[in-house]
Protein backbone atom coordinates (compact mmCIF):
# COMPACT_ATOMS: atom_id res chain seq x y z
CA UNK A 1 0.00 0.00 0.00
CA UNK A 2 1.33 3.40 -0.84
CA UNK A 3 1.19 6.45 1.36
CA UNK A 4 -1.61 8.15 -0.57
CA UNK A 5 -3.98 5.15 -0.27
CA UNK A 6 -3.22 4.93 3.43
CA UNK A 7 -4.07 8.64 3.95
CA UNK A 8 -7.33 8.38 1.96
CA UNK A 9 -8.38 5.29 3.94
CA UNK A 10 -7.53 6.96 7.25
CA UNK A 11 -9.46 10.09 6.20
CA UNK A 12 -12.57 8.10 5.26
CA UNK A 13 -12.36 6.11 8.48
CA UNK A 14 -12.01 9.28 10.55
CA UNK A 15 -14.96 10.91 8.79
CA UNK A 16 -17.13 7.82 9.35
CA UNK A 17 -16.27 7.69 13.06
CA UNK A 18 -16.96 11.43 13.41
CA UNK A 19 -20.33 11.09 11.61
CA UNK A 20 -21.39 8.23 13.89
CA UNK A 21 -20.38 10.15 17.02
CA UNK A 22 -22.25 13.28 15.92
CA UNK A 23 -25.32 11.17 15.06
CA UNK A 24 -25.28 9.39 18.43
CA UNK A 25 -24.91 12.69 20.28
CA UNK A 26 -27.82 14.19 18.35
CA UNK A 27 -30.05 11.20 19.03
CA UNK A 28 -29.15 11.30 22.72
CA UNK A 29 -29.98 15.03 22.96
CA UNK A 30 -33.19 14.89 20.92
CA UNK A 31 -34.30 11.46 22.11
CA UNK A 32 -34.22 12.36 25.79
CA UNK A 33 -37.78 13.67 25.55
CA UNK A 34 -38.99 10.67 23.58
CA UNK A 35 -38.46 8.20 26.40
CA UNK A 36 -39.41 10.39 29.33
CA UNK A 37 -42.45 9.41 31.44
CA UNK A 38 -44.39 12.43 30.15
CA UNK A 39 -44.53 10.95 26.65
CA UNK A 40 -46.16 7.62 27.57
CA UNK A 41 -49.69 6.92 26.29
CA UNK A 42 -52.43 7.90 28.72
CA UNK A 43 -55.15 5.55 29.86
CA UNK A 44 -58.85 6.26 29.27
CA UNK A 45 -59.30 6.91 32.99
CA UNK A 46 -56.48 9.50 33.01
CA UNK A 47 -57.96 11.28 29.98
CA UNK A 48 -61.45 11.27 31.54
CA UNK A 49 -60.03 12.71 34.78
CA UNK A 50 -58.23 15.48 32.87
CA UNK A 51 -61.40 16.30 30.94
CA UNK A 52 -63.45 16.49 34.15
CA UNK A 53 -60.96 18.97 35.60
CA UNK A 54 -61.43 21.40 32.66
CA UNK A 55 -63.90 24.25 33.15
CA UNK A 56 -67.16 23.68 31.32
CA UNK A 57 -68.30 26.16 28.65
CA UNK A 58 -71.88 25.40 29.71
CA UNK A 59 -73.06 27.18 32.88
CA UNK A 60 -75.35 24.38 34.12
CA UNK A 61 -73.06 21.47 33.27
CA UNK A 62 -72.91 18.56 35.64
CA UNK A 63 -70.00 16.18 36.01
CA UNK A 64 -70.39 12.56 35.02
CA UNK A 65 -68.94 9.53 36.80
CA UNK A 66 -65.74 7.91 35.55
CA UNK A 67 -66.67 5.52 32.73
CA UNK A 68 -65.59 1.94 32.32
CA UNK A 69 -63.69 1.03 29.19
CA UNK A 70 -66.77 -0.43 27.50
CA UNK A 71 -69.17 2.43 28.32
CA UNK A 72 -69.86 5.51 26.27
CA UNK A 73 -68.99 8.65 28.17
CA UNK A 74 -71.70 11.29 28.48
CA UNK A 75 -70.85 14.97 28.79
CA UNK A 76 -72.43 18.32 28.01
CA UNK A 77 -70.14 18.57 24.99
CA UNK A 78 -71.27 15.23 23.60
CA UNK A 79 -70.96 11.53 24.02
CA UNK A 80 -67.90 9.39 23.35
CA UNK A 81 -68.18 6.15 21.39
CA UNK A 82 -65.21 3.79 21.19
CA UNK A 83 -65.02 1.65 18.02
CA UNK A 84 -62.31 -0.69 16.75
CA UNK A 85 -61.37 1.99 14.19
CA UNK A 86 -61.13 4.83 16.68
CA UNK A 87 -63.06 7.08 19.02
CA UNK A 88 -65.97 9.30 18.00
CA UNK A 89 -67.38 12.18 20.04
CA UNK A 90 -70.85 13.25 18.92
CA UNK A 91 -73.67 15.46 20.17
CA UNK A 92 -77.21 16.40 19.34
CA UNK A 93 -77.35 20.05 18.32
CA UNK A 94 -80.27 22.18 17.19
CA UNK A 95 -79.56 21.19 13.60
CA UNK A 96 -79.53 17.46 14.40
CA UNK A 97 -76.77 14.95 15.10
CA UNK A 98 -73.22 16.16 14.65
CA UNK A 99 -69.74 14.66 14.99
CA UNK A 100 -67.59 16.78 17.32
CA UNK A 101 -64.29 14.89 16.92
CA UNK A 102 -62.91 11.67 15.47
CA UNK A 103 -59.65 10.10 16.70
CA UNK A 104 -58.38 7.05 14.79
CA UNK A 105 -57.06 4.02 16.68
CA UNK A 106 -53.53 2.78 15.97
CA UNK A 107 -53.50 1.19 12.52
CA UNK A 108 -56.45 3.27 11.30
CA UNK A 109 -56.79 6.70 9.71
CA UNK A 110 -59.66 9.16 9.35
CA UNK A 111 -61.10 8.59 5.88
CA UNK A 112 -64.37 10.54 5.75
CA UNK A 113 -66.15 12.93 8.04
CA UNK A 114 -69.44 14.62 7.37
CA UNK A 115 -71.86 16.25 9.80
CA UNK A 116 -73.35 12.98 11.10
CA UNK A 117 -71.46 10.23 9.23
CA UNK A 118 -67.86 9.14 9.26
CA UNK A 119 -65.42 6.40 8.38
CA UNK A 120 -62.12 5.10 9.72
CA UNK A 121 -59.99 3.06 7.29
CA UNK A 122 -57.10 0.71 8.05
CA UNK A 123 -53.70 2.07 7.07
CA UNK A 124 -52.52 -1.40 6.00
CA UNK A 125 -55.67 -2.67 4.23
CA UNK A 126 -58.01 -0.22 2.48
CA UNK A 127 -60.85 -2.75 2.69
CA UNK A 128 -60.83 -2.83 6.51
CA UNK A 129 -63.28 -0.03 7.31
CA UNK A 130 -65.41 1.17 10.19
CA UNK A 131 -68.33 3.25 8.86
CA UNK A 132 -70.86 4.80 11.19
CA UNK A 133 -73.74 7.24 11.44
CA UNK A 134 -74.79 9.36 14.42
CA UNK A 135 -78.50 9.52 15.28
CA UNK A 136 -80.34 11.45 17.98
CA UNK A 137 -83.19 10.24 20.13
CA UNK A 138 -84.60 12.53 22.83
CA UNK A 139 -81.52 14.73 22.59
CA UNK A 140 -79.11 11.84 23.19
CA UNK A 141 -76.68 10.81 20.42
CA UNK A 142 -76.21 7.17 19.47
CA UNK A 143 -73.73 5.55 17.09
CA UNK A 144 -74.95 3.16 14.42
CA UNK A 145 -72.33 1.10 12.60
CA UNK A 146 -72.92 0.82 8.87
CA UNK A 147 -72.11 -2.26 6.84
CA UNK A 148 -72.10 -0.78 3.34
Amino acid sequence: MNRRTLLVTAGWLGAAVLAVLVGLTGVRLIGAGLTSPESRPRSAAEVAEDLRSLPSPYPSATRTPTPTASQAVGSPRGRTFPTRGGTVVARCAAGGPEIVTMSPAPGFALHERERSEGEFRSTSDNHDRVKFRIACSAGTPSLQLRGD
